[in-house]
């Protein structure tokens, strides 16, 4: 019988996280205008964590690759996974996928996290859209009325008409 021990990350502090960043390799930018808030870059992809009250790491923007000047978000469409931004949408490739998973990978390892499995085994998109179906993800109170429901909507206000 083969004894195992399990080994957790301990979260690292905010100046703790930051040093090892600078250790390997990150460009390490000031938000301007705020404080114990930073940019990191590496390998045409970026992320932005701040100092918490208890003095520890939070991630402000979540990572992901450089398009442009905005941080995009990886939105896979099943056939496909896409870098979104507020102005773009362009394919990813592998080239982009892989420096993504690593530059994941190191941030996490440098704030102390735990690595997930699935999250392991390649890059984990912000949106999953399989379908061609719009609007599927959109909360029900904001979905639009449907045919058959504005029917039996309709249908049951007449009925309650007197004759």
């Amino acid at each position: 019988m083969v004894n195992r021990v399990e080994t957790y990350n301990q979260p690292r502090s905010y100046d703790d996280a930051i040093a090892w960043l600078r250790d390997h390799g990150f460009d390490i930018l000031e938000a301007p205008g705020t404080q114990h808030r930073v940019f990191l870059k590496k390998n045409g992809c970026s992320a932005a964590i701040e100092k918490n009250d208890d003095s520890n790491v939070k991630i402000f923007a979540t990572p992901g690759v450089l398009v442009g000047t905005e941080i995009s978000k990886l939105v896979d469409r099943g056939f496909q996974k896409f870098l979104k931004t507020t102005k773009t949408e362009v394919p990813a490739t592998a080239e982009k996928l892989k420096a993504l998973h690593d530059f994941t990978e190191e941030l996490r390892e440098a704030l102390g996290g735990m690595s997930f499995y699935n999250e392991s085994l390649g890059t984990v998109s912000n949106a999953y859209l399989y379908d061609r179906v719009e609007g599927r993800d959109t909360p029900t109170a904001q979905k639009p009325e449907r045919a058959w429901e504005a029917q039996e909507r309709a249908a049951k206000k007449n009925s309650r008409k007197p004759a």
